[in-house]
């Protein structure tokens, strides 16, 4: 375990959660949906109806900000892939949404398909660093009336581990849940394991709750089933030009969508999660692949751990257009801050050009990237046995540690031994065909669809879901 790195003193931290009530007190949120209004009205906050502006008395938003749990449970359709946050952290997330794809054969851009989807699902359930499935794009060929089914599906067909996903509006969260309900064999055998949380952005910075996006939180809240919120402040667009008013105005974002989550239902989990950027003012450039993005995440991992939450977020992410040496250094710089600083996950998966192209051997890289996360988060072993004092007197000055059992007993488990990563010598390298990273990381991708498994949606529940669901998509995993 490792002694977290901060940014923040104590006195900053307690003075930013104390700005923070002063502008929810005093400035308040602009809440758009109507039954959110209600809710705080109902709990104690000042509604304005024609201004439909929310104010929030300290003294509310301490008493509910009391009951958020400590930690935050993704559940997967095996329970080996359950992962609780912060103690199985740091839990990694692939990206998300992104509405493009590089393709495999001609490695050009191109709008992301239901078929991308499976294959990325495929990869991410062999990938062992992965422990959420975030669908990674959008689906181009989704027929009408399922933009999420499209997504969803063949996630689930090809993806054992959690899911996370998101949908539209009401009626799409209905379409979505009475799919979910048929795979688990019931309503209620879901609920028993809901193996998809869903995520929503309802705060749109600066301080406005948006309607359809809230309502989907109040949904799930009120069914106790597994849902979180992003806060996603750009500052010197939507927060102030400076990192400690871009924390400050995050953090009353967050605090105002939690407290509404603890009036719909005492005790409901959530995860303190951001995408904090400084955007580029030269253009205007949303800049997530800035430093400034992972001094962010931790400066707000010290806040959620102020308030003894969970948290993380899009983290790692990279303005390059190609997987390239700027993709490795921005995703590397963030997530190692980000976990230095106790940021219990980690959305850092696949992406390129600021969110919007999801790139095969780019998640395979990261794969390997945040197997390092993992061992750094892990630290040091310190006890006698480790100092090898004993192995030290034996061995004596100018032997060798090469054959002492002590080092055959750590030999796998005290290096990462990287599977991408090229350690060979120039000669063996170039005998290899002197490949770079993106290439071995494109052949990897390539073994491992060459070797999928047998879909993970048993044939006959399958048949099922498509009598069920018209035109639903087939998820088939095209190699």
């Amino acid at each position: 375990m490792i002694n977290f790195a901060t940014l923040l003193t104590q006195p900053q931290v307690e003075r930013t959660h104390a700005a923070s009530l002063e502008i929810l007190e005093n400035v308040g949120f602009l809440v758009r949906n109507e039954k959110a209004r209600a809710i705080f009205k109902q709990h104690g906050c000042q509604v304005e109806p024609e201004s439909q502006l929310v104010k929030f008395p300290p003294a509310v938003v301490e008493k509910y900000r009391a009951m958020l749990p400590p930690t935050f449970t993704f559940h997967g359709r095996d329970p080996r892939y359950d992962r609780t946050i912060p103690q199985d952290g740091p839990v990694i997330v692939t990206g998300s949404s992104a509405p493009d794809v590089i393709d495999l054969v001609t490695g050009r851009q191109r709008r992301a398909q239901s078929d991308d989807i499976a294959r990325i699902a495929t990869l991410i359930q062999e990938l062992p660093a992965y422990d959420v499935f975030s669908i990674s794009t959008l689906a181009e060929d989704a027929p009408q009336g399922h933009f999420t089914l499209a997504r969803l599906y063949p996630s689930l067909k090809h993806c054992l581990k959690p899911i996370r996903s998101t949908t539209k509006d009401m009626g799409d969260t209905a379409t979505v849940m009475q799919l979910l309900y048929a795979l688990a064999g019931s309503e209620e055998a879901y609920r028993q394991r809901p193996f998809v949380t869903h995520h929503y952005c309802p705060v749109v910075s600066p301080l406005t709750m948006d309607q359809l996006s809230t309502e989907a939180v109040i949904f799930f809240c009120e069914a106790g089933l597994p849902v979180y919120p992003s806060i996603v402040p750009n500052a010197g667009l939507t927060s102030p030009m400076s990192m400690a008013g871009t924390l400050v105005q995050g953090n009353a974002e967050f605090l105002a969508i939690s407290v509404l989550m603890q009036m719909v239902r005492e005790g409901t989990p959530t995860i303190y999660a951001t995408l904090p950027t400084v955007a580029d003012m030269r253009t205007g450039a949303y800049a997530s692949g800035g430093i400034e993005c992972g001094m962010l995440h931790m400066a707000f991992a010290q806040m959620a751990r102020f308030y003894n939450v969970p948290c993380g977020g899009y983290i790692g992410l990279s303005n390059s257009k190609l997987n390239d040496a700027q993709s490795g250094f921005e995703t590397a710089m963030s997530t190692a801050a980000g976990v230095l600083a106790g940021a219990d996950m980690l959305n850092m998966g696949g992406l390129l050009d600021a969110l919007k192209v999801f790139d095969y051997a780019k998640a395979v890289i990261d794969d390997e990237i945040a197997q390092m996360l993992k061992r750094l988060k892990r630290g040091i072993t310190f006890n006698e046995d480790e100092l090898a004092l004993a192995v030290i007197a034996q061995i004596k000055p100018g032997g060798s540690f090469m054959m002492s059992p002590h080092t055959a007993k750590r030999m796998k488990s005290e290096a990462l031994l990287p599977r991408l990563a090229d350690r060979e010598a120039r000669e063996i390298w170039e005998k290899k065909g002197a490949l770079d990273t993106h290439a071995r990381a494109t052949l990897r991708v390539n073994e491992i669809l060459a070797h999928a498994g047998p879909d993970m949606i048993p044939v006959e529940l399958d048949l099922q879901l498509h009598e069920q669901f018209k035109n639903l998509v087939s998820g088939r995993l095209v190699k």
